[in-house]
């Protein structure tokens, strides 16, 4: 038996059965079930499975008359309204995959993304935020249509909006949607279908698309649902769960979106994180669940208010996407009594990884135990099939119904990255002789900054555009707020004088996203390489201290 399935919730099983099957059947299967319940509720006006599921048919009835069926990929620029879940079912009920592109990311990395899926549509709003990298999009000649939901359709809140150049190639969604009815059947769907290209990236720096099939995504959501069964059988009630977190990062729309979807839960769709709204809803609306990120979990812990508060309904919270600071834990029970314990998970599972029981083991800083049907161990750095004993570090390997069958145009990667059916995560860590997981660093040279995935060489190739620089190394720095932060050491070239992190910054906007901006820059007289010439981001970790000319950081705060 699996060490860690001593501590699972009462009636859990690592070995139960995992269902599979398809997103739009998930969605027809609660529709069916809970009906007119709330299923969604966004800016006080709440939308029920019935009515979801109504406006899904439309629209993949509309993507359908248009060509965008099997064969075609679907690229959504959304932030969290309705229009994400509505446009998200639509496309797949008409047999297309979808690409999620996050408005966070520079315009670098999201036309990689769309020229690397083969997305020739995309869906966004109107919203100032998101319009201008649309029209970017179509003006490099990466779309053929480009559909704009529009902001006020779910009662207008007076965020700033652009309105629409005239242009064919441009349509509003109830433009599109106009006049579309259902085919008297729809196109036949397999679990083996690759549903979504979620992008994420590794040692090239260029974002590599996961292809996650409707097996993968309805396996995910099963595993937490056999994971939670117990407590919600014990509790019996509808959830009232909320989500700040991004719909198009993968924790948001497995944790989140299709997992309370299936059980007929009700979600409390905020378009932005702000501390004291979330509070208001646990407080007046009685949340009873918030999953979030760490930085969301120091800005929490952090409100004035929070010892004022009535929090008795919330009985879930939970933190991922980056690993939670022991401290941030400690300061957050101390202040309302709730433990706050955080899982893992990659966008390669899915989200699914490790989970922490309700009862066991207090264990700070693990990231917990590995769940129902999924197989983890730790592989020598030097053999990847070379299985380590308990308390030994090395390569952290997952197996699963939920695990990612490679990347997209990527063949000697998605290879390089399992051996056998495993994954090889690229972190590293170690498993105690209980079966709970612990992370101690990473392989890879990504940065996870506030929960988003940063990737140094994308931000060493922005800074190699301005003409001052000779040389750049990135790397991640550890910050308060963030988690992690990136830094930039260059080498200048010629009689160049040093420049100030905010003239970098300000170079490197509309280049890179904000949370691909460094917090802190180094000018050096030379960089650290290996023995064949090459740049070494390892070498410079290791310098203690660092040689430097010059040092410019941010008031936030990062640490060199």
């Amino acid at each position: 038996m699996y060490p860690g399935e001593q501590f699972y919730p009462e009636g859990v099983r690592w070995d139960a059965p995992i269902a599979r099957g398809t997103l739009p059947d998930l969605l027809s299967t609660a529709a069916s079930e809970f009906g007119d319940r709330i299923s969604i509720e966004f800016r006080d006006r709440g939308i029920s499975f019935n009515e979801l599921e109504a406006k899904v048919e439309i629209a993949a009835a509309a993507f359908l008359r248009a060509g965008y069926g099997k064969g075609a990929s679907i690229a959504l620029f959304l932030g969290n309204t309705p229009d994400h879940p509505v446009n998200f079912f639509g496309a797949l009920k008409a047999g297309a995959r979808l690409v999620h592109l996050s408005p966070l990311d520079g315009e670098r990395a999201l036309s990689h993304k769309l020229s690397d899926s083969g997305a020739r549509v995309l869906v966004t709003s109107n919203l100032a935020t998101l319009m201008p990298m649309a029209l970017k999009f179509l003006d490099k000649g990466l779309l053929d249509k480009l559909i704009v939901c529009e902001d006020d359709d779910w009662g207008a809140v007076g965020n700033p909006q652009i309105p629409l150049p005239a242009n064919p190639k441009i349509v509003t969604f109830k433009q599109f949607i106009f006049g579309a009815t259902a085919p008297s059947q729809w196109p036949a769907i397999s679990p083996d279908d690759v549903a979504l290209l979620q992008y994420t990236g590794g040692t090239t720096g260029l974002p590599k698309g996961a292809m996650l099939s409707h097996s993968n995504l309805t396996s995910a959501v099963s595993i937490y649902t056999v994971w939670g069964a117990g407590a919600r059988a014990e509790r019996n009630v509808v959830e009232r769960v909320i989500c700040v977190l991004p719909l198009f990062h993968i924790y948001a729309l497995t944790v989140v979106l299709l997992s309370r979807i299936s059980l007929g839960d009700v979600i409390s769709l905020h378009q932005r994180f702000d501390a004291g709204a979330v509070l208001n809803d646990i407080e007046n609306k009685r949340a009873t669940i918030f999953p979030g990120v760490p930085t969301m979990w120091i800005a929490i812990a952090s409100d004035p208010s929070l010892e004022t508060r009535d929090l008795s309904s919330l009985v879930s919270a939970g933190s991922g996407g980056a690993p939670l600071p022991v401290e941030v834990a400690r300061l957050f029970e101390v202040k309302t009594g709730l433990k706050l314990k955080s899982g893992w998970g990659m966008t390669e599972t899915c989200s699914p990884g490790t989970a922490h029981p309700p009862t066991g083991p207090d264990k700070p800083g693990s990231i917990g135990l590995m769940m129902p049907g999924i197989e983890m161990d730790v592989v020598s750095l030097d053999d990847p099939a070379k299985v380590l004993p308990a308390g030994q570090t090395g390569e952290i390997r997952i197996k699963g119904p939920n695990v990612t069958r490679g990347y997209l145009n990527r063949e000697k990667e998605s290879a390089e990255s399992f051996v056998g059916d495993h994954f090889l995560t690229g972190d590293i860590g170690y498993m105690d002789p209980d079966g709970y997981f612990y992370i101690v660093d990473r392989k890879k040279d990504m940065i996870i900054s506030g929960g988003f995935n940063v990737y140094p060489q994308m931000i060493e190739q922005a800074i190699y555009e301005h003409p001052g620089v000779q040389e750049v190394i990135v790397i991640g720095i550890a910050d308060e707020y963030r988690g992690e932060a990136a830094k930039a050491f260059i080498k200048l070239r010629g009689n160049t004088a040093p420049f100030s992190l905010d003239e970098l910054r300000t170079f490197l906007t509309g280049k890179l996203g904000k949370h691909e901006l460094p917090v802190a820059v180094d000018f050096v007289d030379d960089l650290p390489r290996t023995a064949v010439g090459k740049l070494s981001r390892h070498a410079l970790r290791g310098l203690q201290p660092t040689p430097t000319i010059n040092q410019q950081q941010t008031a936030t705060g990062g640490r060199p």
